[in-house]
């Protein structure tokens, strides 16, 4: 892989309490191994050479268990912290910049997408536009959370959270490509969601779209652990 992975693994996992009362959700054990330590072996089966981790609550115990782990030695890892306040998924990745080059992957610290990343990843660089970034969208049509993308001849017509329309029939995956350039105008460590810059990018016109055919995985509710536990017994 050419470009870098930014995982978001900052969050205080709400939903998931009293398990997030003491672990992050990164730790949450899958089939009897931290989470963090499936999404790293995915990365490694896709070629990922550098994995930066963004992260805000208990974070130091995730860093912990990754530089215990094999993959400390066969991959660059690098961490970034929120520090006293949490910032936020943008802001937690504003912070992260100075550490990234100029494109990078974005996910988050309770996905595993089982996808061709290589795929994605010559998609975008199908696409020699400065401006322009990449989220890969799922056809949800509501059914694992409330769809949130008008996707239209491999672009995103709009995504918006706040703003829903009966036509958006997709959902954002949970993985995108940005740039250094899209954080231009923000200010540094700033609080603010990822999304807001995600529906901006839209409305633009230059967020550009790669539909993935097999559903996504996550670890932020009892359901989705359940999920993902029985699909990586498949594996």
């Amino acid at each position: 892989m050419i470009l870098p992975v930014v995982v978001l693994a900052g969050g205080l996992g709400t939903r998931l309490l009293p398990i997030t009362e003491k672990i992050p959700k990164s730790l949450i054990q899958i089939n009897g191994t931290p989470f963090v330590m499936h999404q790293l072996n995915l990365f490694r089966l896709n070629e990922f050479n550098h994995v930066h981790f963004c992260l805000g609550h208990l974070g130091e115990k995730v860093q912990n268990v990754i530089e215990d782990s094999i993959f400390s030695t066969t991959m660059k890892i690098t961490y970034s912290f929120d520090g006293e306040r949490l910032l936020g998924t943008g802001g937690s990745l504003i912070k992260a910049l100075p550490d990234l080059p100029e494109a990078f992957f974005v996910t988050y610290g309770d996905s595993f997408l089982d996808i061709d990343y290589k795929s994605i990843e010559s998609r975008f660089l199908e696409y020699d536009n400065e401006n322009y970034g990449l989220m890969t969208v799922y056809k949800n049509l509501n059914k694992y959370d409330t769809s949130n993308v008008i996707f239209e001849n491999n672009k995103i017509v709009l995504y918006s959270k706040k703003h829903q329309q009966r036509n958006m029939r997709y959902i954002d995956y949970g993985l995108t490509i940005l740039r250094k350039t899209h954080f231009n105008k923000l200010p540094d460590h700033s609080l603010f969601d990822l999304s807001i810059l995600y529906e901006k990018l839209s409305k633009k016109g230059v967020l550009m779209g790669y539909e993935s055919l097999e559903r996504f995985y996550e670890i932020g509710s009892i359901q989705g652990i359940e999920d993902l536990s029985k699909y990586l017994l498949t594996k």
